[in-house]
């Protein structure tokens, strides 16, 4: 869909501007979640109301650090969210409570050290260099920026994940993944009427197929790894048998290994893809910014693919991707189920509650950021409010991979600015569309011509 709201920003989500009904609401979140979201969302700390049960909005980045911070526990995530990811990666990190989040947070957390990131940099490097021959051999016709960045990034995660393992079916991983996400991901009334997740959901049984089989092929492939040891540089598997719980000395198991290692690789490939192509997007759509990101990539990689050293050097570029995670959060909106009686904005929360982190409003809001919906990559010059801006959450249960997603992201956006120049397909503007995570539905049409 053309962005008919405004010529001077880009593409952007219609906001609701009148009461809708429950039906309603579950047919137009079945297109689009963030469709649900109500415009005055985007100009007040907190919106409340009730459809099935009462549910609360929160945009206020003081009630939202009592949320993922200070009151962590009394705030889990919603069942919602468990119904529709638990099939698919289980009881990891993302979902799990507790004791048995925290154990494995303890266990997982020295994967993601700053020397292990950039120790797995030249697998990035690798992916940029691959995804700039695909694009010049396409000539000069127009290419889906979406697919090639999915394709590029889920080079990247498959590598890191399971290096040189003849046993793992890259293949029918990610056909599986995107299976799971297509049938599975729509939210069901089941859901909004927070009946328990053994109750079925028809499309969800549908997609549980697929999603049997990719859980196989990674269990055999981790016990394959298990037996063989590692070889070279560890990979995020070999680094993940070799951890343990600092306190209580527990190991995953295999099941546990899969279970996370599946959330590493939906989380570490959709997310950063999606990231890339929104800013390829960006770019194109402001040629003036896309001179000037060019312009700091050509003087500091004089010619090559960026590495992980580059990274520190390409600032602006990096303001670029965290401009795109402002307008476009791969994950739009979270959902907490209040479990004790609270009060946030000076608004009672009752048990039972739903409470909602709308991203996408938050990150637009008139009160937070000015201008919020233009693209204007400078507005990081300075660090935003720390729960003003929240792309990979915050609090304990921050986004463990974060690190790793923005080095992937500015080593392949500066790989390809430096290259080529990106300019938009006249009526092929993507439209913001959030399922699981927010994608540009069409794809990111662009055409892109040598530097």
């Amino acid at each position: 869909m053309k962005d008919a709201l405004s010529s001077r920003v880009p593409a952007r989500v219609p906001l609701v501007t009148e009461p809708w009904g429950i039906l309603k609401s579950l047919r137009e979140s079945r297109k689009n979640v963030l469709s649900i979201i109500p415009d005055i969302a985007t100009r007040q700390p907190m919106v409340s109301g009730k459809t099935g049960k009462r549910w609360h909005m929160v945009m206020d980045p003081q009630a939202i650090r009592e949320m993922l911070l200070d009151r962590l526990d009394q705030y889990p995530k919603s069942l919602v969210t468990k119904n529709l990811l638990k099939p698919a990666i289980g009881e990891s990190l993302f979902i799990a409570e507790g004791a048995h989040w925290r154990w494995q947070r303890r266990t997982a957390a020295p994967v993601f050290t700053h020397r292990n990131m950039m120790n797995l940099a030249p697998i990035m490097t690798r992916a940029a260099e691959r995804a700039a021959e695909r694009i010049a051999a396409a000539g000069p016709r127009a290419v889906n920026m979406l697919d090639e960045m999915v394709t590029t990034t889920f080079d990247v995660i498959a590598d890191v994940t399971f290096s040189g393992g003849d046993t793992f079916d890259r293949d029918g991983v990610h056909r599986a993944i995107d299976d799971y996400i297509a049938e599975a991901g729509k939210v069901s009334l089941f859901d909004i009427l927070g009946l328990p997740d053994w109750v079925p959901r028809p499309g969800r049984m549908i997609a549980g197929n697929a999603l049997k089989e990719m859980k196989a092929v990674a269990d055999r492939a981790i016990d394959a790894r298990r037996d063989r040891g590692p070889e070279g540089v560890p990979d995020l598997l070999d680094l993940l048998l070799a951890g343990q719980d600092p306190k209580s000395g527990r190991q995953m198991n295999t099941g546990e290994l899969r279970d996370n290692l599946l959330t590493f690789i939906v989380a570490g490939h959709e997310t950063t893809a999606l990231t890339l192509a929104w800013s390829l997007y960006l770019v194109a759509f402001d040629q003036s910014v896309q001179d000037r990101a060019r312009a700091e990539a050509a003087s500091v990689l004089q010619g090559r693919a960026a590495t992980a050293e580059d990274v520190e050097h390409l600032p602006y570029i990096r303001k670029i991707i965290d401009e795109a995670l402002r307008l476009y959060p791969p994950a739009g909106m979270v959902s907490r189920a209040a479990t004790h009686h609270d009060r946030l904005c000076d608004r009672d929360i009752h048990p039972g509650d739903t409470v909602i982190i709308p991203i996408y409003a938050l990150h637009r809001s008139h009160v937070l950021w000015d201008d919020p919906d233009a693209f204007r990559p400078e507005r990081f010059d300075q660090k935003p409010d720390r729960y003003a801006y929240l792309p990979f959450g915050d609090g304990p249960r921050i986004c463990i991979g974060a690190s790793f997603a923005l080095q992937e992201a500015v080593i392949i956006l500066a790989t390809l600015l430096s290259r080529f120049r990106f300019k938009p397909v006249p009526g092929h503007d993507p439209e913001p569309v959030m399922i699981l995570t927010l994608r540009p539905k069409g794809g990111v049409w662009l055409e892109a011509d040598a530097a």
